[in-house]
């Protein structure tokens, strides 16, 4: 199945450094932001714990089992990253956590007036389409997979927190504004899931809602652009801007994601789902679902299958 991309590994701590088997902690604290570094080695169940931050959180070995917001427990694996709002408590499960498997995880807690003086320029450099033209991060969008942006994002505030480089204040500055940017976008790609966003007095929300129903045809940019009273260039910025990807790659997207509804609840052949959705080739639909599942259609037809 569809994994978020991994960060880069981060060395155990030694025996004689551990303080606690629970969730033993070492932290880098910086002018507006302070990294702390997570690691387990004993199973456990609802492990409390709080940041008086907002905190970014990202795992790094293991498993977890998460509990937030009075929701049900979901788990919580290597390439994927939780947001968690200042002074709300998360509890944690540690099922398979032991000395030889232990689970690590970073949280990057970053001071809420930096979050906001970030988000407030974002607005007034890059102000959204339509009526709604103020950007915010969505506490409802608060677990996703980590895409290369995220990931890569993350990796360099690690090493920037726990390194020693001249100027880390100002290069972790810098990082932080890429990481809030990043996390935005991936919260409106996520929320084009939801009918509130469809909803939205906004062009590009009316393209989405378009696309998401006509996934079997063959969609033209120079179409959509139309659809949002932009020229085609204006178009393409502002949905990159939006969502962080292109207009085709969501495109695309959709339609992988409209094949996986297909192979789970359909007995039609892989062929017929590859045309129905507009593929021209075969080859190219089995690429590009393995790309982005992991696996060939026909291995997800078989999972999904078994899982029922």
């Amino acid at each position: 199945m569809a994994a978020g991309l991994r960060l880069d590994q981060v060395a155990v701590s030694g025996e004689k450094s551990l303080k606690t088997l629970v969730e033993n902690r070492r932290a880098f604290t910086l002018e507006n932001c302070e990294l702390n570094l997570f690691e387990t080695l004993q199973t456990s169940a609802l492990v409390p714990l709080t940041f008086p931050d907002f905190v970014v959180t990202s795992m790094l070995r293991g498993k977890k089992i998460m509990h937030l917001f009075d929701q049900p427990g979901f788990e919580y694996l290597p390439g994927e990253t939780v947001l968690v709002p200042a002074n709300v408590t998360m509890k944690i499960d540690f099922p398979e956590a032991a000395r030889e498997n232990p689970t690590q995880c970073i949280a990057l807690a970053i001071d809420q007036m930096k979050i906001q003086q970030i988000v407030d320029r974002l607005s007034e450099t890059y102000p959204r389409e339509g009526r709604q033209q103020f950007w915010s991060l969505q506490h409802s969008q608060y677990h996703f997979l980590n895409n290369i942006e995220l990931a890569q994002t993350l990796n360099k505030l690690i090493k920037i927190c726990s390194g020693s480089a001249l100027g880390k204040d100002i290069l972790a500055d810098l990082t932080l504004q890429e990481l809030i940017v990043h996390i935005i976008q991936t919260q409106h790609l996520a929320a084009t899931d939801e009918a509130s966003y469809l909803h939205e007095d906004n062009p590009l929300a009316f393209v989405v809602s378009y696309i998401k129903a006509n996934i079997n045809e063959k969609i033209q940019v120079e179409d959509l652009s139309e659809k949002a009273c932009m020229s085609r260039a204006s178009f393409y910025r502002a949905f990159k801007r939006e969502f962080s990807i292109s207009p085709l790659d969501f495109i695309l997207r959709e339609k992988i994601k409209k094949a996986k509804q297909l192979l789970s609840h359909t007995k039609d052949s892989i062929s017929d789902i590859c045309y129905e959705l507009g593929f021209t080739d075969l080859n190219y639909f089995g690429r590009q679902f393995r790309k982005s599942e992991g696996i060939s259609p026909s291995q997800y037809r078989h999972v999904s299958n078994r899982e029922e």
